[in-house]
């Protein structure tokens, strides 16, 4: 027995001592990617500083202050160098990431860049203008890391598809922005960069998961910037953030991920309209179709973009499943009687079955396995804060998933609060595909309800949808207790519809008032959530969301123009 006890202690101690190393071996390796971060701050700092003894006269901020149209006319007529207005660009960028932590890294590269557009016979659409990416989004020489600790050690080795082409246009990527941890997130944090914070108010997020993106382009570190969505994650971050930014149908613009029901889409972010326009634009070019050809070859159309031709909108306030801040709801109704008055024909709809969307549909296609996959990413990985309670869930064994359902079967009967049970159902007792056939069925219902949506938009004979979207900024922390409140995004992922979002308001005292009687659906824990969230957000962004059909980003971007046109006349 003493034997035993003492190889037993020594097994103990075995293990502990075993993870205490693996431990520190995580925390090296994280030491070792802040180091390679603040070393790309430090260069570039000095190359700025450089730069403006060499040129010490430049009008900063009336460069800062520039419309993107109008910017890329002056680098164009050459007004204005590709080089000062990168390097204006950069001290920018480093302002604005001392204060809210949104760059991952700079990419020194851009020098190359700028002297490689200088070589060029042809000035490209986007000829000098800087711009950010995604840090997921591939760019040579550099990691792309998606905040995991197990993704430091890979450098891409060739630019993505999507990169290539903005160089091709003169375009000049500078830096790479903070993401959330395995991207799942709608906060934007990770254990290895730490926490993005939102410019206007630092107690709240900037959005996620392109909140890296978000915060920069809000604070003014970057005029144009290249996120990606697959819940929200474009369109979150540009609430929040009191940006303009476009989700297109998934293939419109070249994107290296796995294929799903729900796809992934690439897509810009920016100041305002006229500035996503003009992007799809160099971006849907014949470089692009050569490099990809599985990108459908479809040129942006301006005729559509220009129209001027009223439109008959479709519009809703609410989707019945997460009831959003009284300033979302006001933002839309507003909106809807702005367009009203400009000629519009605006229609009352209805989105069908958003309950069933969100768990049979949206939710099994990422929890198919349930969440093994997804978990797997976390090993050798410090989980970070904003994320756990989502991986304990994903952590229950499939047995105690079963027995939940059956203890919250008899309650949904006994109290009738079904939203309440369903958002508990989501985070804890997702359904998954327990056979190849219960998958097919489950892709099968996918476009099921894609061809039942579309049959209820044609129906009515509308153009255009005008929505709500998820907002103002939540405090920092509350996106990752309330995953199932992106309901409002999510349904144009499943569907595959261009969607975009465009500031028209701020959160007034009024508002704030309102916010104190909000009671959601049942005042449930989930609902009262919500209502700390976004609690303390007066002056901060408010947006609507506008959405087209499958291929239609030109009308999307220019009904979205016409959002903007009378949000800033109003």
């Amino acid at each position: 027995p003493s034997a035993a006890l003492t190889l037993l202690c020594g097994s103990a101690a075995a293990m502990v001592v075993w993870k205490w190393l693996v431990k520190r071996q995580i925390q090296k390796k994280m030491e070792e990617a802040r180091r390679t971060q603040n070393e790309g701050v430090k260069k570039m700092t000095k190359a700025v500083q450089q730069f403006r003894e060499q040129v010490p006269s430049v009008q900063t901020d009336a460069i800062l202050s520039l419309p993107l149209l109008e910017l890329a006319g002056r680098l164009q007529e050459g007004s204005l160098s590709p080089k000062t207005v990168l390097y204006t660009y950069l001290e920018k960028a480093l302002e604005v990431t001392q204060q809210t932590n949104c760059l991952r890294h700079f990419i020194p590269e851009c020098e190359e860049q700028l002297q490689e557009i200088q070589r060029q016979r042809e000035k490209g659409l986007l000829y000098g203008i800087p711009i950010s990416i995604k840090d997921h989004i591939g760019h040579k020489g550099h990691l792309s890391t998606c905040g995991l600790v197990q993704c430091l050690g890979t450098v891409v080795q060739e630019d993505s598809v999507l990169v290539k082409v903005l160089k091709r246009q003169g375009a000049i990527p500078f830096a790479m922005t903070n993401v959330p941890q395995s991207l799942f997130n709608y906060d934007c944090s990770n254990p290895i960069f730490g926490q993005t914070l939102n410019p206007f108010n630092r107690q709240k997020s900037p959005g996620g998961s392109s909140g890296g993106e978000g915060a920069l382009i809000a604070g003014g570190g970057s005029i144009l910037g290249i996120g990606s969505d697959i819940g929200g994650s474009i369109r979150l971050p540009s609430s929040f953030c009191g940006l303009c930014g476009l989700k297109p149908t998934a293939k419109r613009l070249s994107v290296c991920s796995h294929p799903t029901p729900v796809p992934c889409a690439l897509g810009p972010m920016a100041r305002d309209v006229d500035s996503l326009a003009l992007c799809m634009k160099a971006l849907l070019c014949q470089e692009m179709f050569q490099l990809d050809p599985t990108v459908p070859p479809i040129p942006f159309n301006e005729e559509v973009y220009s129209s001027s031709a009223p439109l008959r909108v479709g519009y809703y306030d609410t989707d019945g499943y997460f009831p959003l801040p009284p300033c979302m709801r006001r933002a839309v109704q507003e909106t809807r009687g702005a367009l009203q008055a400009a000629g519009h024909q605006l229609v009352p709809f209805s989105p069908p079955g958003i309950h069933y969307v969100m768990t049979e549909l949206f939710l099994k296609t990422f929890f198919a396995d349930g969440g093994r996959a997804w978990l797997d990413v976390f090993t050798g990985d410090i989980v970070d804060p904003n994320l756990k309670s989502q991986v304990n869930c994903c952590k229950i064994p499939r047995l105690g998933k079963k027995l939940l359902a059956l203890i919250l079967k008899p309650l949904v009967r006994l109290f009738k609060q079904l939203i309440f049970l369903l958002k508990l159902k989501n985070v804890a007792t997702i359904s998954t595909c327990r056979s190849v056939k219960e998958m097919w069925n489950h892709h099968h219902q996918i476009e099921v309800y894609r061809t039942e949506f579309i049959a209820r938009w044609r129906e009515l004979q509308l153009d255009v949808v005008l929505c709500p979207v998820l907002g103002p900024a939540f405090t920092i922390g509350y996106p990752g207790k309330l995953l199932t409140a992106i309901s409002s995004t999510m349904l144009y992922n499943v569907l595959n519809f261009p969607a975009g979002v465009v500031p028209v308001s701020t959160v007034t005292e009024a508002d704030e008032e309102e916010l104190k009687l909000y009671q959601g659906c049942c005042n449930d824990p989930w609902d009262q959530k919500l209502k700390q969230a976004v609690a303390g957000a007066v002056g901060l962004p408010v947006a609507v969301q506008c959405v087209a059909l499958p291929w239609q980003e030109e009308l999307c971007l220019r009904f979205m123009k016409e959002v903007e046109t009378l949000s800033r006349e109003k």
